[in-house]
């Protein structure tokens, strides 16, 4: 029953190519103003890229409000977008006085304050995915599954996921609720997800995985004098001269050639960017250039 239930949700849920980041959008990046979010936020809708990734933390729980201010304005932007946000991280804040340290909290409660607020935040009435943004160790599944139950009978919430899950943990949780997508720090520079199981318990369970800093932080940008580093940068730019791509094409397409269908979530706020982002969709690595990658990163033969 549950698995029937499961794939019912899946076969509804849809991700664009790519996600839109919001963190850097406000306090903790570029400080983008009312009308510049405006603008970004129509920019990529007209490229189709309408899934907006947030979290309740960015901007030391300022960034929704700021997004939000928008679509109290314009309230045709809605119907035309998808957000995501999450919840989970209770951060050391001004705006939160009443933390005393940073802590993780997936209880029944804060799950639901935490809703309520990125609601009124976002100045909208649903939020269409919900993620766990880190497992608390104190994580009860059944609770959590009735905090969600709650939410999505409530019209509050249409569908669920985590960030930053190990795999016993989503297995945990995925055992009594149905998660449509997970969230995960996946890059040529970060490679755990393709061999701690992550990507395979998603192929499993037909979930697309989200990858955040999915262009490794930016680091293969700059000079290095870092040997493991200057090979990668050497095989990006000659499959980069072969596919008249730049640097973030490459490195997208790597991450799109894996059959989990991983969505990278873009970080910046630069429509330019985000153009040139979909434009490497029609960059289709071979085989043995993916491997290429891999083998550079590791600095070795595969074994």
């Amino acid at each position: 029953m549950l698995q029937n239930r499961n794939y019912n949700s899946l076969e509804e849920y849809k991700l664009a190519p790519f996600m839109i980041g919001t963190m850097r959008m406000g306090q903790w990046g570029i400080r983008m103003k009312e009308s510049e979010i405006e603008e970004f936020i129509e920019g990529c809708i007209a490229l189709g890229l309408i899934d907006f990734d947030h979290a309740d933390i960015y901007g030391s729980y300022t960034t929704e409000a700021d997004f939000g201010a928008v679509l109290r304005k314009r309230t045709d932007l809605r119907d035309q977008m998808r957000i995501t946000t999450k919840c989970g991280i209770k951060l050391v804040s001004e705006n939160r006085p009443e933390h005393r340290i940073k802590s993780y909290d997936l209880s029944k409660d804060h799950i639901k304050q935490s809703v309520e607020s990125s609601l009124l935040a976002l100045h909208t009435d649903y939020i269409d995915t919900l993620l766990l943004h880190r497992p608390d160790y104190l994580l009860n599944p059944h609770e959590i599954a009735e905090s969600f139950t709650a939410l999505k009978k409530e019209g509050k919430v249409k569908y669920f996921g985590v960030s930053n899950f190990s795999v016993s943990q989503f297995d945990l949780l995925q055992a009594i609720f149905p998660l449509c997508t997970h969230q995960v720090e996946i890059s040529l520079l970060h490679r755990e997800a393709f061999e701690n199981g992550i990507l395979d318990q998603c192929q499993k369970w037909g979930i697309r995985p989200t990858a955040w800093s999915p262009l490794g932080g930016g680091i293969l940008f700059s000079p290095s004098l870092d040997n493991k580093i200057k090979e990668v940068q050497t095989i990006i730019a000659e499959l980069g001269e072969k596919y008249n791509a730049q640097q973030d094409q490459v490195l997208l397409a790597w991450l799109r050639k894996h059959p989990a269908a991983i969505v990278p979530v873009l970080g910046s706020s630069q429509l330019s960017r985000i153009e040139s982002a979909k434009d490497s969709l029609k960059i289709k690595l071979t085989h043995e250039e993916w491997y290429m990658l891999w083998q550079a990163a590791i600095g070795t033969e595969i074994a």
